[in-house]
């Protein structure tokens, strides 16, 4: 492994995602060159699983069997055109394209030699970046490609609305990179602060309404800018200003992340959103950070870590009454409710409750990370369905927080089939799957109704409520 580049494990997590997805070879090898700090070359070596070894076996194998000559190529020789000490010569280039089915341009070893402004020379790899649209990148300085990055975001949102494929994840995941190296490192101007917390607070008031996909792809293309100026430590209250920025960014790309199903990338945006607020020094973000975090255990299976992570912000939160204490109190609740504890559900729920009532108004009732009165009925209600109570409950109209009547709906809907009510559960499952809007129904909602099916003995998913549900969540994972 060569200096700089992650340990194997990490293309092995990219290559699971990849085959989840069904990513090709050529996505899985973007998104792990641009997570891995491996070349190109590599990167088609990695998506595949092979180690060196193997693939110097697969080469040979494959001149043997089409009649293509000596392979000519070892280990060594293979480590060194990978890490850009030697280069391959163009029968060889052949062999690999044939070898890995992609071209010299995908394998980066489409090469020209350049003057820099310093007259040395140097190389320039061109690589192709969605497959489409080329970019070209400084092998000697690792390349500034912040434009590049913009130009792809610009292209998703805007344009085709593209997938979320390996390369977008893969620069999702560099920006974030980018991101915590510039926080240890460290002017702008009042204007410039000024606009930047009214972007905020607008991207934290639309985010409630808007699908999580357009979402993090305007959200990336914001923590580009806010970057740039961290990256030059600034006066002390400017600084606490852009790290507040980046607190309530990286928390919506988190939670968008989360929504869309991608558990690790959401897991480390929300350590960057971490590291921000506890530079930052207030307490009151650093609880907000840990409360939110909070669901994404809840919802992807571990409830001790939303019970730790929900206590963790009500320490930090102290006494007063807040969001974020007010938050962290629910979340347990709702936790503890779905573990089966349910007395200490109920303590935690009055708690939530006895802190929402203490909360001086905030106004803004529609925006993201405010615990308002309709966050606080959302977290009773999935409690109470918990604790198997009865509730009286009517979905409010839909827009704001859109997919929170789903998830109550779908709550029931497991609980009913918990209580072997098969048929109900089914057809409650169904009618909350439907009401979602598509651009909403990603990941966290189908795995949500997933669980419904989970909760049935074996034998009952015969039934043609069951099959029903069956086939439509199929319907709606493949258009994901």
């Amino acid at each position: 492994m060569a200096r700089g580049e992650h340990p194997p494990a990490c293309a092995r997590r990219w290559r699971e995602q990849a085959q989840a997805r069904r990513w090709t070879h050529w996505q899985t090898a973007q998104a792990i060159r641009g997570c891995c700090g491996v070349s190109l070359l590599k990167a088609h070596r990695l998506a595949r699983g092979w180690s060196a070894r193997q693939a110097v076996e697969e080469l040979e194998e494959l001149c043997e069997r089409h009649d293509l000559g000596e392979a000519r190529a070892s280990i060594d020789l293979l480590n060194a055109w990978e890490n850009h000490r030697a280069r391959p010569r163009p029968q060889t280039i052949d062999l690999l394209a044939r070898l890995y089915r992609a071209n010299a341009v995908r394998l980066g070893l489409a090469g020209d030699y350049c003057e820099d402004d310093g007259g040395e020379a140097r190389i320039v790899v061109v690589a192709a970046g969605d497959g489409r649209t080329p970019y070209q990148a400084d092998e000697r300085a690792g390349g500034d490609d912040g434009m590049e990055r913009r130009a792809l975001f610009h292209h998703a949102l805007l344009g085709a609305r593209l997938p979320l494929n390996g390369r977008l994840l893969a620069e999702v995941e560099r920006i974030r990179q980018d991101l915590d190296r510039t926080l240890v490192a460290a002017t702008v101007s009042e204007e410039q602060l000024d606009r930047l917390d009214e972007q905020v607070l607008r991207y934290r008031r639309e985010y409630v309404t808007s699908a999580p996909l357009p979402m993090l792809y305007r959200l990336m293309l914001e923590l580009s800018d806010v970057r740039t100026l961290v990256g030059a430590r600034q006066p002390a209250m400017a600084q606490r200003r852009l790290l507040n920025a980046t607190v309530m960014l990286a928390l919506l790309s988190a939670d968008a992340l989360m929504k869309l199903g991608d558990t690790r990338q959401a897991h480390t945006w929300y350590g960057t959103a971490r590291t921000a607020a506890d530079d930052m020094g207030d307490l009151r973000l650093r609880a907000l950070v840990r409360a939110q975090e909070a669901m994404l255990p809840y919802y992807y299976g571990d409830l001790a870590e939303t019970v730790r992570l929900a206590r963790e912000a009500r320490t930090l939160a102290g006494s007063a009454p807040s969001s974020p204490a007010a938050l962290g109190a629910a979340a347990e609740a709702r936790a503890l409710a779905r573990m089966g504890e349910h007395r200490a559900a109920r303590v935690a729920l009055a708690e939530a409750e006895r802190i929402f009532a203490r909360m001086p108004p905030e106004g803004h009732d529609h925006l993201a990370f405010r615990f308002s009165e309709r966050r606080l009925q959302f977290y009773r209600i999935g409690t109470l369905i918990e604790l198997g109570e009865e509730v009286d409950w009517t979905p409010g109209p839909s827009g704001a927080y859109a997919i929170d009547p789903v998830l109550i709906l779908l709550d029931r809907a497991a609980h009913l089939a918990r209580g072997g009510e098969v048929e109900d559960a089914c057809l409650l499952a169904e009618k909350a799957l439907l009401q979602v809007p598509a651009e909403h129904r990603t990941s966290i909602v189908l795995d949500r109704a997933r669980a419904v099916l989970a909760e049935m003995p074996p034998s009952r998913h015969r039934t043609a409520a069951a099959r029903r549900l069956a086939d439509l969540l199929d319907d709606a994972a493949r258009a994901v």
